[in-house]
């Protein structure tokens, strides 16, 4: 394997870059050891070879979505405005109530936690398992297939998807289903997050996945709108618009309409929420591919991007 250094300004640039973030994550966050280990991979792999610097570079909005989940934690949405329980549980039971035969009305998440079953769990567990790590699989399969300039924009609309449901976080937080159930109307700051009904799947393969993901989820209050409803639909929109195989869009589909199912069916989302994050998807894409992209000063730096990451035909 033959070593090919980056340019001196690139070099000081990613080490500049991985020195802000790891100490602005160990000051205002809290240090964890997956830190340096990343940091110190990103780093030698941008050194290493050529494709292996592309492909950094190239992974850099991923790399900016986790960051700026992760640094949400610095100031908490519920420090920023009021969060909303019970307004948006009326309103879901409103819109999308069922009535029951005693008389009552149930939200879809109240019926769907008398009325499930083991072969819905299983399957919801496992499209829930989808929510980021599709998407990412497509988004490499588009770049190690050669479609540098299609990933790019797919990379780059999940990025900007994300950045505008972080923002309507803290512009109106909201709790899920599952605070309700357990914890009534009242916001109560540092609530642990909870599994609600993928609890269900855990328990039926004895796995634990979800009670790992969910114990380190610090803020709950992040509901609406879904971006778990959000991510494969950012990608089954790039599938159909760049014409990829079939099976893509079969795959992605599905795995779609799962989650949309799943985070009303696990308690994790209103259907309100689902519909938010089908607009943020949509709106995210539009705001891309037909604003963003027609200012000239942008849709070059996308083009010297894409070069970039590009192998030279020489």
């Amino acid at each position: 394997m033959k070593l090919s250094l980056p340019a001196r300004r690139e070099a000081i640039w990613c080490g500049m870059l991985l020195l802000v973030w790891l100490v602005i994550t160990a000051l205002f966050v809290g240090f964890r050891p997956e830190h340096p280990v990343m940091a110190l991979l990103i780093f030698a792999l941008f050194f290493l070879t050529g494709p292996s610097r592309r492909l950094i570079v190239a992974l850099v909005p991923f790399a900016l979505f986790g960051i700026s989940y992760d640094w949400m934690n610095i100031v908490p949405n519920y420090k920023v405005n009021p969060v909303d329980v019970e307004g948006l549980y009326n309103a879901e039971k409103s819109l999308f109530g069922i009535s029951t035969a005693a008389g009552t009305v149930l939200t879809p998440n109240e019926f769907f936690a008398i009325h499930h079953c083991t072969l819905a769990d299983i399957f919801a567990g496992l499209f829930y398992l989808c929510w980021v790590p599709l998407p990412i699989i497509f988004g490499l399969w588009l770049f190690f297939t050669g479609r540098r300039n299609a990933y790019l924009h797919f990379a780059l609309v999940f990025l900007l998807v994300n950045l505008i449901g972080f923002t309507f976080y803290y512009i109106h937080p909201a709790a899920p289903p599952w605070y309700v159930a357990l914890h009534g109307f009242e916001a109560v700051e540092g609530t642990p997050g909870d599994v609600a009904g993928l609890g269900r799947f855990d328990a039926l393969t004895g796995l634990g996945i979800f009670d790992a993901l969910y114990a380190r989820n610090s803020n709950v209050f992040a509901a609406l709108p879904s971006l778990h409803s959000a991510y494969t639909l950012v990608a089954f929109i790039y599938a159909v618009r760049y014409r990829t195989t079939v099976a893509w869009k079969v795959a992605l589909g599905v795995v779609t309409l799962g989650i949309w199912f799943t985070a009303v069916y696990s308690s994790h989302h209103y259907i309100i929420d689902v519909m938010a994050g089908i607009a943020t998807a949509v709106a995210g894409t539009l705001l891309f591919e037909c604003v963003l992209m027609r200012i000239k000063p942008f849709a070059s730096f996308i083009e010297k991007y894409t070069a970039y990451i590009t192998p030279s035909k020489n």
